[in-house]
């Protein structure tokens, strides 16, 4: 007799259905083996791109109303790494400080001291004088510049200036400019960043 209902067990008419298979996905290669050793050194020769560049979009592409011209202007250049240690050109402390000596110079020929007047100014000259720095063509190096003006009131001043960095190839240079009524003193760090 055949029981029907709840708890009962299926027709034998109604035989149960295996689960459907999902496509076996391939398996990866092991290192270990000699031809697929070889085949895994292939592609990823065919991925790298050590001297290629690309651009990487700034937005997502949710934003796409904004514009191609936009998203290009926008776009930041990026490189491959080239696990580049040492610079090209080394920081010469000696042909920069005598760049920046020459602009703090010409700036500054017949400026007086005015307080007000020396914070714009030292903006400016920060922006030339790192717009100069950058002329020589020193690749990889960050630079920080700064540049201060002291009143001559009679004071003592001590500027000291603390930085974690690599002896070999960091550097910095210090630039000064003095009239009767201030002294302008210019501070450039060059930082290789590898």
């Amino acid at each position: 007799m055949e029981k029907r209902g709840r708890g009962g067990n299926a027709p034998a008419s109604q035989a149960p259905q295996p689960p459907a298979m999902a496509p076996r996905k391939e398996r990866r290669p092991s290192m270990f083996e000699k031809e697929a050793y070889a085949q895994i050194l292939r592609d990823r020769l065919k991925e790298s791109s050590h001297d290629v560049q690309y651009i990487e979009p700034p937005f997502d592409d949710s934003i796409t109303d904004i514009g191609k011209e936009w998203k290009s202007a926008l776009a930041k250049l990026r490189f491959a790494n080239s696990y580049r240690m040492e610079p090209l050109k080394k920081f010469q402390a000696y042909s920069v400080e005598t760049k920046v000596q020459q602009i703090l110079k010409e700036s500054l020929k017949n400026v007086k001291y005015d307080e007000k007047a020396f914070s714009h100014l030292s903006l400016e000259l920060a922006d030339r004088i790192l717009l100069a720095v950058k002329e020589f063509g020193y690749y990889r190096y960050k630079f920080i510049i700064k540049v201060l003006f002291i009143q001559k009131t009679g004071q003592a001043i001590n500027i000291a200036s603390r930085w974690i960095w690599d002896v070999t190839w960091d550097s910095w240079v210090a630039a000064k400019h003095e009239t009767e009524t201030y002294v302008a003193l210019a501070l450039v760090f060059a930082l290789y960043c590898e």
